[in-house]
């Protein structure tokens, strides 16, 4: 019996040391074939056009769609990662949301995406860039009009279609912006006018929703700028009695400059036939001259 027992455990010891025995395979945990994980895709473009009453903003990709895509309303846009708002220009804010996508390279270059862009379409005015922010892409779309929005997507290359309608009538209004080549040669006038889609039954909301939109990137390439002077946007415009009333938000100064966001704000808002005057004030509602015979700014935009 003693020898017996020896036997096994010598049988034992040997299995273990040697091994399994040649030309049987054996497989685990480790040896199983590891999958990697799919590529994040990588928004590379985005475009705006008008066709049939549709304004279509497309996203394209490289690598692939996003396998979550959410659209929708929202009141506000706040920055992915730091919870900052976002302004974004427009009378609605369309949420276009990406997940997983990324805006950059993996080495963290940016892409070709624009992080803020103006489009001079009946609706949509501008694409505003609020997150690239762990395989998150986040998009604003400020709108003319809240109207109804349909996703589609394409392949070759992958894109993402957002569709808003904007079967409804415009008409074209100027809008002036900082001419930096003519500013810089002291050649004036320095505020050139452009031409925009405005809404008629709101023009002046319009028209001051178009000039913080800013300039198109065509019209950036000949050196067109939105002079802000520290400005986020603008409220509380009122027009009565020839007289169209305003607040900018934001911060307020001229930086001891000779021009000023009231080189912008002014002509595009005299333009129209029921303003003769333009009462521009800072964020406090403060302006030099309210009641005075021709337009006033604040004192923070003096040189």
């Amino acid at each position: 019996m003693r020898m017996r027992w020896l036997s096994l455990l010598v049988a034992l010891l040997l299995a273990v040391t040697l091994g399994p025995a040649p030309g049987r395979a054996t497989s685990g945990p480790a040896d199983r074939p590891r999958t990697s994980a799919p590529p994040t895709p990588v928004l590379v473009a985005v475009r705006a056009a008008h066709r049939d009453g549709v304004d279509r903003v497309v996203f394209e990709f490289r690598g692939g769609l996003p396998e979550s895509r959410r659209v929708g309303y929202v009141r506000r846009l706040f920055a992915d990662g730091s919870g900052r708002r976002v302004r974004v220009a427009g009378r609605a804010l369309l949420r276009v949301r990406f997940e997983p996508a990324q805006a950059h390279t993996d080495d963290g270059s940016p892409t070709a995406a624009p992080r803020r862009v103006a489009y001079a379409l009946p609706n949509v005015m501008t694409a505003v860039r609020a997150g690239d922010f762990e395989a998150v892409t986040t998009y604003g779309l400020g709108l003319a009009r809240r109207t109804p929005v349909r996703v589609t997507t394409l392949q070759a290359p992958p894109r993402v279609v957002v569709e808003v309608g904007a079967g409804f009538a415009t008409v074209r209004r100027k809008v002036w912006f900082l001419d930096r080549d003519r500013f810089a040669d002291g050649w004036e006038p320095y505020f050139v006018p452009v031409r925009r889609p405005v809404v008629p039954g709101a023009p002046a909301t319009g028209l001051m929703d178009r000039l913080f939109a800013g300039p198109l990137p065509g019209e950036r390439a000949r050196g067109l700028r939105l002079l802000r002077s520290g400005a986020t946007g603008y409220d509380d415009l009122t027009v009565a009695g020839g007289v169209a009333d305003l607040r900018l938000t934001g911060r307020c100064r001229s930086g001891g400059a000779t021009v000023s966001i009231a080189g912008e704000v002014l002509p595009t808002l005299k333009q129209l036939p029921t303003v003769d005057r333009v009462v521009l004030r800072d964020a406090a509602g403060s302006t030099l001259d309210p009641d005075g015979p021709g337009d006033s700014t604040p004192a923070c935009l003096e040189p």
